[in-house]
């Protein structure tokens, strides 16, 4: 049962990859056309600034919570290194509660925004309600929000082969 989920994280977290970096890509095309437009052409496009910011939300917070996962997000460690073990796995716990208690602040809030803004558009598209623009923001809480549950009820997840994806190789030299 425990595989089952930690292989359906894996599925969650491998979206997440694919999502945040189609959003960089993306990204990396409709601003240089936003600039295109204003400075060669002479007339701005109005879409490629807000679109960008929108790749950058949905990038940032599919983002993050894949790099919980995966343990690569942001931690001060000059303190901690310097602390007992005992300690440490007190801190680590510690951080980890604080985690699910951001997640679940992040999807409750962010559902709040959401709804709250959905009938509102941005003047540069109109046709988008502002409470989309808001989605990546309860989506990548809850999907952080399950990878800190697999962590506390399961253990470090970093060390998956879906996670560690440059040690393929490596291991694959060392079995040929």
């Amino acid at each position: 049962m425990a595989e089952t989920i930690h292989r359906a994280l894996d599925a969650v977290y491998l979206a997440c990859i694919w999502v945040a970096g189609t959003c960089v890509f993306l990204m990396s095309l409709i601003i240089p056309w936003g600039i295109f437009t204003r400075y060669v052409l002479g007339t701005g496009s109005q879409w490629p600034e807000p679109i960008s910011i929108l790749l950058m939300v949905v990038f940032t917070f599919l983002g993050a919570a894949a790099s919980y996962r995966a343990g690569a997000h942001i931690a001060v460690v000059m303190l901690t290194e310097r602390l007992p073990t005992a300690a440490r796995g007190m801190l680590a716990f510690a951080v980890n509660i604080l985690m699910l208690l951001v997640s679940v602040f992040m999807v409750f809030y962010g559902t709040r925004l959401c709804m709250g803004t959905w009938g509102q558009s941005i003047p540069e598209l109109p046709w988008l309600p502002v409470g989309l623009t808001y989605v990546p923001v309860p989506l990548g809480g809850f999907i952080t929000l399950l990878f800190v549950l697999e962590f506390l009820l399961g253990g470090d997840q970093s060390q998956r082969r879906v996670v560690r994806y440059d040690l393929l190789d490596d291991a694959q030299e060392g079995a040929a």
